[in-house]
Protein backbone atom coordinates (compact mmCIF):
# COMPACT_ATOMS: atom_id res chain seq x y z
CA UNK A 1 0.00 0.00 0.00
CA UNK A 2 3.02 2.38 0.68
CA UNK A 3 4.18 1.57 -2.78
CA UNK A 4 0.71 2.98 -4.02
CA UNK A 5 1.33 5.77 -2.63
CA UNK A 6 4.78 6.51 -2.70
CA UNK A 7 4.06 5.76 -6.84
CA UNK A 8 2.22 8.81 -8.03
CA UNK A 9 3.93 11.26 -5.63
CA UNK A 10 7.41 10.41 -6.76
CA UNK A 11 6.07 10.59 -10.44
CA UNK A 12 5.02 14.24 -9.78
CA UNK A 13 8.52 15.13 -8.17
CA UNK A 14 10.63 13.48 -11.23
CA UNK A 15 8.22 14.99 -13.42
CA UNK A 16 8.51 18.44 -11.88
CA UNK A 17 12.48 18.19 -11.83
CA UNK A 18 12.27 17.93 -15.57
CA UNK A 19 9.81 20.55 -15.82
CA UNK A 20 13.08 22.83 -13.89
CA UNK A 21 15.85 21.56 -16.01
CA UNK A 22 13.98 22.20 -19.25
CA UNK A 23 13.43 25.91 -17.75
CA UNK A 24 16.93 26.09 -16.42
CA UNK A 25 18.11 25.01 -20.09
CA UNK A 26 15.69 28.16 -21.69
CA UNK A 27 17.58 30.50 -19.20
CA UNK A 28 20.97 29.43 -19.74
CA UNK A 29 20.81 30.29 -23.73
CA UNK A 30 22.41 33.05 -24.99
CA UNK A 31 20.46 36.06 -26.49
CA UNK A 32 22.49 37.40 -29.24
CA UNK A 33 21.87 41.58 -29.55
CA UNK A 34 22.38 44.18 -32.01
CA UNK A 35 25.38 44.81 -29.78
CA UNK A 36 26.65 41.22 -30.20
CA UNK A 37 26.92 41.87 -33.62
CA UNK A 38 28.40 45.24 -33.63
CA UNK A 39 31.12 44.07 -31.18
CA UNK A 40 31.73 40.98 -33.13
CA UNK A 41 31.56 43.17 -36.48
CA UNK A 42 34.30 45.55 -34.65
CA UNK A 43 36.35 42.40 -33.89
CA UNK A 44 36.53 41.24 -37.75
CA UNK A 45 37.01 45.03 -39.08
CA UNK A 46 40.02 45.17 -36.69
CA UNK A 47 41.66 42.01 -37.64
CA UNK A 48 41.20 42.59 -41.38
CA UNK A 49 42.76 46.25 -40.55
CA UNK A 50 45.73 44.28 -39.28
CA UNK A 51 46.04 42.15 -42.49
CA UNK A 52 45.86 45.09 -45.10
CA UNK A 53 48.38 46.93 -42.86
CA UNK A 54 51.04 43.89 -42.84
CA UNK A 55 50.34 43.31 -46.35
CA UNK A 56 50.88 47.23 -47.10
CA UNK A 57 54.21 46.92 -45.21
CA UNK A 58 55.09 44.20 -47.44
CA UNK A 59 54.89 46.28 -49.95
CA UNK A 60 57.03 49.72 -49.04
CA UNK A 61 57.23 50.93 -52.30
CA UNK A 62 53.71 51.15 -52.50
CA UNK A 63 52.58 55.02 -51.03
CA UNK A 64 49.00 54.10 -50.15
CA UNK A 65 46.17 56.70 -49.05
CA UNK A 66 43.55 55.52 -46.78
CA UNK A 67 40.26 57.56 -47.26
CA UNK A 68 37.50 57.34 -44.50
CA UNK A 69 35.96 54.59 -45.96
CA UNK A 70 38.82 52.80 -45.64
CA UNK A 71 39.58 52.12 -49.49
CA UNK A 72 43.82 52.74 -49.84
CA UNK A 73 44.50 53.57 -53.26
CA UNK A 74 48.26 54.43 -54.58
CA UNK A 75 48.75 56.00 -58.39
CA UNK A 76 51.90 54.50 -59.21
CA UNK A 77 51.92 55.50 -62.95
CA UNK A 78 50.06 59.69 -63.01
CA UNK A 79 49.51 60.30 -66.90
CA UNK A 80 49.46 63.65 -68.44
CA UNK A 81 45.52 64.12 -68.25
CA UNK A 82 43.72 66.06 -66.05
CA UNK A 83 40.41 64.53 -66.84
CA UNK A 84 39.09 62.97 -63.24
CA UNK A 85 36.51 60.41 -63.80
CA UNK A 86 33.14 61.25 -61.83
CA UNK A 87 30.21 59.97 -61.20
CA UNK A 88 28.21 59.01 -63.80
CA UNK A 89 30.95 58.46 -66.30
CA UNK A 90 31.02 55.59 -68.43
CA UNK A 91 34.82 54.40 -67.58
CA UNK A 92 36.86 51.15 -69.30
CA UNK A 93 39.40 49.50 -67.21
CA UNK A 94 42.23 47.03 -67.30
CA UNK A 95 42.58 45.11 -64.20
CA UNK A 96 43.47 42.42 -62.60
CA UNK A 97 42.26 41.96 -58.86
CA UNK A 98 44.19 39.60 -56.23
CA UNK A 99 43.85 38.18 -52.68
CA UNK A 100 46.26 39.87 -50.39
CA UNK A 101 48.53 36.32 -50.57
CA UNK A 102 48.51 36.83 -54.28
CA UNK A 103 45.98 34.76 -55.52
CA UNK A 104 44.54 36.09 -58.99
CA UNK A 105 40.94 35.82 -59.02
CA UNK A 106 40.34 37.76 -62.24
CA UNK A 107 41.78 39.92 -64.92
CA UNK A 108 40.62 41.77 -67.60
CA UNK A 109 43.25 39.67 -69.69
CA UNK A 110 40.44 37.03 -69.44
CA UNK A 111 37.72 38.79 -71.69
CA UNK A 112 39.38 42.30 -72.08
CA UNK A 113 38.52 45.45 -70.74
CA UNK A 114 35.58 46.72 -69.24
CA UNK A 115 33.17 49.23 -68.87
CA UNK A 116 30.99 50.56 -65.67
CA UNK A 117 28.97 53.84 -65.30
CA UNK A 118 30.51 55.37 -61.69
CA UNK A 119 28.50 54.98 -59.02
CA UNK A 120 25.70 53.62 -61.26
CA UNK A 121 26.83 50.15 -61.61
CA UNK A 122 26.45 46.88 -59.67
CA UNK A 123 29.91 46.69 -58.92
CA UNK A 124 32.45 46.85 -55.62
CA UNK A 125 31.53 50.39 -54.13
CA UNK A 126 35.42 50.33 -53.10
CA UNK A 127 35.77 50.39 -57.24
CA UNK A 128 33.52 53.60 -57.92
CA UNK A 129 35.36 55.46 -54.90
CA UNK A 130 39.12 54.89 -56.22
CA UNK A 131 38.14 55.46 -60.01
CA UNK A 132 37.01 58.85 -58.91
CA UNK A 133 40.77 59.66 -57.79
CA UNK A 134 42.03 58.76 -61.55
CA UNK A 135 42.54 60.24 -64.73
CA UNK A 136 42.55 58.68 -68.12
CA UNK A 137 45.27 56.98 -68.67
CA UNK A 138 46.37 56.80 -65.02
CA UNK A 139 47.42 53.01 -63.44
CA UNK A 140 46.73 52.42 -59.81
CA UNK A 141 46.80 49.94 -57.16
CA UNK A 142 43.41 49.52 -55.00
CA UNK A 143 42.96 47.54 -51.89
CA UNK A 144 39.73 47.08 -50.90
CA UNK A 145 38.68 45.92 -47.52
CA UNK A 146 35.56 43.76 -47.62
CA UNK A 147 32.78 45.63 -46.71
CA UNK A 148 33.90 47.65 -50.10
CA UNK A 149 34.44 44.75 -51.98
CA UNK A 150 32.67 41.32 -51.90
CA UNK A 151 31.28 41.58 -48.01
CA UNK A 152 30.21 39.20 -45.71
CA UNK A 153 29.54 35.84 -48.53
CA UNK A 154 32.45 36.97 -50.84
CA UNK A 155 31.30 36.53 -54.91
CA UNK A 156 30.68 32.61 -54.28
CA UNK A 157 33.29 31.79 -56.61
CA UNK A 158 36.87 32.96 -56.79
CA UNK A 159 36.70 35.65 -53.43
CA UNK A 160 35.98 33.87 -50.38
CA UNK A 161 34.14 35.38 -47.23
CA UNK A 162 35.24 38.57 -45.62
CA UNK A 163 38.24 38.96 -47.70
CA UNK A 164 40.00 42.20 -49.09
CA UNK A 165 40.90 42.18 -52.70
CA UNK A 166 43.49 43.89 -54.08
CA UNK A 167 42.95 45.57 -57.58
CA UNK A 168 45.68 46.65 -60.33
CA UNK A 169 43.88 49.13 -62.53
CA UNK A 170 44.92 50.58 -65.85
CA UNK A 171 41.66 53.63 -66.54
CA UNK A 172 41.92 53.24 -70.58
CA UNK A 173 39.25 55.94 -71.07
CA UNK A 174 36.27 58.26 -70.01
CA UNK A 175 33.04 58.90 -71.65
CA UNK A 176 30.87 61.40 -70.38
CA UNK A 177 26.70 60.75 -70.86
Amino acid sequence: MKLKLLSPILFIFLMACAEEREEQVLIQEPEWTQDNSSDMNAVFTEEENEEIELFIQRHSDWKMTKTGTGLRYFIYSKSESNDTARVDDIVTVDFEITLLDGTLCYSSSENGPESFMVEKADIESGLHEGMQYMCTGDRAKFILPSHMAHGLIGDEEKIPPLTPVVYDIHLIKIERP
